[in-house]
């Protein structure tokens, strides 16, 4: 079985664009050659800033040949139809075969396709591949067709066997394909032919060429490392910089340089996203002080110098980049040391929403919210309202603007500079966290207050104006803030009673826009008489209403209300303002839902945490997981197990009566009319079980309410064994479907085990 060799050779591919096509030259390849009936036994690509390279071992050196019977239209069927059977088949009246099944005779082609040689089958699927291959960007040149990232200049496709090599014709455009590539464009750019992979990678290698990405990775870091280690520094890791330089590079020189020490007092952030974002440059750290103070770059050449000159070079553009750096900092702590107003002030003319109003506007309703939310999860009300105050200054800063990663951070750095407390100034940097499920929470109080603040606000304001994630969708991250939410309060312990303070931001929101002249509150519905206006603006007679925020409050408080976010050409175009309650509900819906995939990644089933959300106290977070944990874990015993299949058997039988007598059995289930022991006994392990159950969940004492629940499994199960609930006589009947009733109030005081499957 002969092995194949495909190269690529190209002007430099952008090395965020590598590593996907080496996999969809891969996928393309091995999948049309095993449509055509190729196997082989194993296939590796690779890429380098010039070439595209897929190895496959073990391909067959020919297709199978195939048979394939078509069925045809019926002997007899009019000519048209057998007509355009020929066509479809190729083949004549007289090479159909003419069969019968219950319905009578009808025509068969049986069509006999011979197997293909390997190399006619490689030339077809490669050439394909090249003019259908998905570039993100491509471009045409010259007179060709073909779009390709950058022009293609060779193509190198052989097939290697006990014979030796074979080179397969493949024409593409200009191009021919052969068995000939070049290594490094500049150290060893001259042709030289190949026979095997393992002759082209040895070759290549010999040629300064590392053919392999991860190798070309793992040769800078630790080089560079070995650098820095010699200096008694470190380098900072960057995983995706060592991936994105590494596909830079064909051959990697790693170089370390020195930074001006004028730029030593820079942020460390600021130096490390400066020389990343622009050079590409790689950190090295003092361990002992943490200042970036050199950096290593990483060059395609090794030069006769050693490097000097393109270290100069690169401190040389270096000095200026972090130059502007030094300007921009300068700047901003002039700024944030005089209290940072003129940032403050320029938020009031940055949209946040055009039905939300400005970021100064939301800022005010964080802050307002960090204050409230303040004592519940133990920060001092004041430090929440002022983080939350300047928690966005820095959004205006120079240097956010030229590096909008750093957001949050600088805002640490130029509120201490401008002599806020260390907790606000935390707050600052905090409070956009965490920004994805690897990030973490946030744990000083403050910060969590303003974090939370931050990201209910944005779920209730985006709920106010009904614009939810729909399917996939979810353009202002809605999900993520929603988790973001879910998981700062359980990673932080807090009990939060969610729904009541979404109510009052929905409120505040409303309140909010009206007085931000974004819309007027119309009592009452539209008669096309006269309009009840309040707010912003009056369309009925055009007269401009100002009320102050208790007057609107009042009046949205009471429900009967329309928003009027926008006035159109044709008039006013009114849009009803949902009942609080039933904007809350359907936000804390939403955030069951995230708490599911959330929770379902840690193994908590998913009718276990509708069976705690169905019970009252849901919209406290921490209290619910609690709720969900305890009853997973009691659902793991034997006990919780056959606890469930008595609670469901107790509920079926009841249910069923309580159907077919037209009454409730709730009425209490008396002693005296007991008969047998495990009936007895059934009614004094109720009272210990509500004497233990009662405490253990006033107290949220889950796991004690839940082990009191599931002892009830044995005398349940004799019960039932013992007793036929269904008696003749309708005395005990009814006491003993009574008795039912208390296994099923004591069980679903617990958890809604209606819900749990199974």
């Amino acid at each position: 079985m002969p092995d194949l060799l495909i190269e690529l050779f190209s002007e430099e591919i952008p090395a965020r664009m590598q590593a996907q096509a080496s996999a969809d030259l891969k996928t393309l390849v091995t999948d049309g050659l095993v449509e055509a009936g190729l196997t082989y036994a194993s296939a590796a690509a690779f890429a380098t800033p010039c070439r595209l390279t897929l190895h496959l071992e073990g391909l067959t050196d020919r297709s199978r040949p195939v048979r394939e019977e078509r069925k045809g239209p019926k002997v007899g069927a009019p000519a048209q139809a057998l007509d355009g059977f020929l066509r479809s088949t190729g083949l004549t009246v007289e090479q159909l075969e003419s069969r019968e099944d219950k319905k009578g005779a009808f025509y068969v082609a049986v069509i006999d396709k011979p197997g293909r040689e390997a190399a006619d089958i490689v030339a077809e699927v490669l050439e394909r591949t090249i003019r259908t291959f998905p570039w993100p960007k491509s471009m045409r040149w010259g007179n060709g067709s073909l779009r390709w990232v950058r022009p293609l200049q060779a193509i190198l496709c052989i097939l290697t066997g006990d014979d030796g090599a074979e080179v397969v014709p493949v024409t593409v455009d200009h191009i021919t394909s052969g068995n000939v590539t070049r290594g490094h464009r500049f150290m060893a750019p001259d042709a030289f032919s190949l026979t095997s992979f393992e002759d082209y990678e040895a070759k290549l290698m010999r040629a300064r060429v590392m053919l392999r990405p991860e190798a070309r990775a793992d040769a800078i870091w630790a080089e560079a490392t070995s650098q820095a280690f010699a200096t008694g520094l470190e380098v900072v890791e960057d995983r995706a910089l060592l991936a994105e330089v590494a596909g830079l590079v064909e051959w990697p020189v790693v170089l370390t340089g020195r930074i001006d020490d004028r730029f030593l007092a820079l942020p460390p952030e600021v130096l490390q996203t400066s020389m990343r974002a622009h050079q590409k440059f790689f950190s090295v750290r003092n361990p002992k002080s943490g200042r970036i103070e050199r950096f290593v770059t990483v060059a395609n050449i090794e030069a006769a110098d050693g490097g000097e000159t393109i270290l100069t070079g690169n401190q040389r553009v270096l000095s200026a980049r972090l130059s502007d750096a030094q300007f921009f900092y300068d700047n901003d702590l002039a700024v944030a040391q005089a209290g940072m107003q003129p940032w403050l002030d320029g938020l009031s003319a940055v949209t946040f929403h055009n039905k939300l109003g400005s970021q100064r506007d939301r800022i005010d309703r964080i802050a307002a919210l960090a204050r409230e939310i303040a004592p519940s999860v133990g920060a001092d009300p004041d430090q929440a309202f002022e983080a939350a105050q300047i928690a966005k200054a820095d959004l205006r800063s120079e240097m956010v603007g030229e590096f909008p990663e750093l957001q949050g951070l600088m805002g640490r750095y130029y509120a201490a500079a401008a002599g806020r407390a260390p907790e606000v100034a935390a707050a600052a940097e905090e409070h956009w966290k965490p920004m994805g499920p690897s990030d973490a929470v946030p744990v000083a109080p403050v910060s969590v207050a303003v974090a939370l603040a931050d990201k209910l606000d944005t779920l209730t304001g985006f709920w106010a104006i009904d614009e939810k994630p729909t399917g996939s969708k979810d353009p202002f991250a809605l999900r993520r803030a929603a988790l973001g939410v879910i998981r700062l309060v359980l990673e932080n312990d807090l009990t939060l009673k969610i729904k009541s303070i979404l109510e009052d931001q929905y409120i505040n929101t409303i309140i909010s826009t009206v007085e931000a002249g974004l819309g007027s509150i119309l009592l009452g519905e539209s008669d096309g008489d006269e309009n009840w206006m309040l707010g912003a603006y009056n369309v009925y007679d055009s007269q401009y209403v100002k009320m102050t925020s208790d007057e609107v409050k009042s009046f949205v408080v009471a429900g009967d209300v329309t928003l009027q976010p926008t006035i159109g050409d044709n008039g006013y175009r009114p849009e009803r303002i949902r009942n609080k309650e039933a904007i809350a509900n359907d936000l804390l819906s939403f955030f069951h839902d995230r708490l599911k995939v959330y929770l379902k990644d840690q193994g908590i089933r998913h009718d276990v945490i509708d069976a705690c959300i169905a019970m009252p106290g849901n919209d406290d977070l921490t209290l619910l997981v609690k709720r969900a944990r305890a009853l997973q874990a009691t659902l793991q015993t034997d006990d919780g197990i056959n606890l469930l299949q008595g609670f469901k058997r107790a509920n079926n039988i009841l249910t069923q009566a309580e159907a077919k007598d037209g009454v409730e059995y709730s009425y209490g289930a008396e002693l005296k009319f007991a008969e047998a022991p495990e009936e007895k006994d059934l009614f004094a392990a109720l009272d210990a079980a509500e004497e233990q159950i009662a405490p253990a969940m006033r107290s949220e004492d889950f796991g004690a309410a839940m082990a009191a629940m599931a002892a009830l499994r044995g005398p349940i199960d004799a019960f039932f064994t013992a007793v036929q609930v269904n008696a003749d006589s309708q005395i005990l009947r009814r006491n003993r479907l009574n008795l039912l009733s208390r296994i099923r109030t004591i069980c679903l005081s617990v958890a809604d085990l209606t819900r749990i499957e199974g």
